[in-house]
């Protein structure tokens, strides 16, 4: 099983909360990639962009058609149902998460940045929140993931 993130940084005030993003996700992606039943023991490649207010609201308006800043955006490559039919062995470009520095609280800096970025994976593998069963659902998930992570990294 191989994991690549490609992460590339569009407004220089990541570098001022987080060293290094991507090592931080590589190693804390393979705790949330084992307890996704859709990528667990696949092969996967995804991108992360980490921008700010001005970059994330032209993606938005762009292909949301909302003319406003957001806390992350994520584009799926596939759908849930392409997803699973992809075969185990072949490896899988999950899709792009664009993540907002100026949504993320300053404070609690790496707990929000592991919370978001967590979100938008769930996204990628076909998740969605739209009623409150899903959401629940997806929440939950959420929550289990970043309480392994916090707790691997204590």
């Amino acid at each position: 099983m191989t994991t690549k993130i490609d992460v590339f940084i569009q407004n220089k005030n990541w570098k001022k909360y987080i060293r290094n993003p991507k090592r931080h996700l590589e190693k804390n992606f393979r705790y949330a990639q084992a307890n996704i039943k859709e990528i667990e023991n696949r092969n996967i490649n995804l991108t992360i962009l980490l921008a700010g207010n001005k970059e994330i609201k032209i993606l938005n308006k762009k292909f949301r058609k909302k003319n406003k800043s957001t806390d992350i955006l994520s584009f799926p490559f596939y759908n849930l149902k392409d997803l699973k039919k992809t075969p185990n062995k072949k490896k899988i470009y999950l899709g792009d998460i664009i993540l907002n520095i100026n949504k993320i609280k300053k404070k609690n800096f790496i707990q929000e940045f592991n919370k978001l970025w967590i979100h938008g994976l769930l996204h990628l593998v076909g998740h969605k929140h739209y009623r409150d069963r899903d959401f629940y659902k997806m929440n939950s998930l959420e929550n289990k993931i970043y309480e392994l992570i916090t707790k691997k990294n204590d």
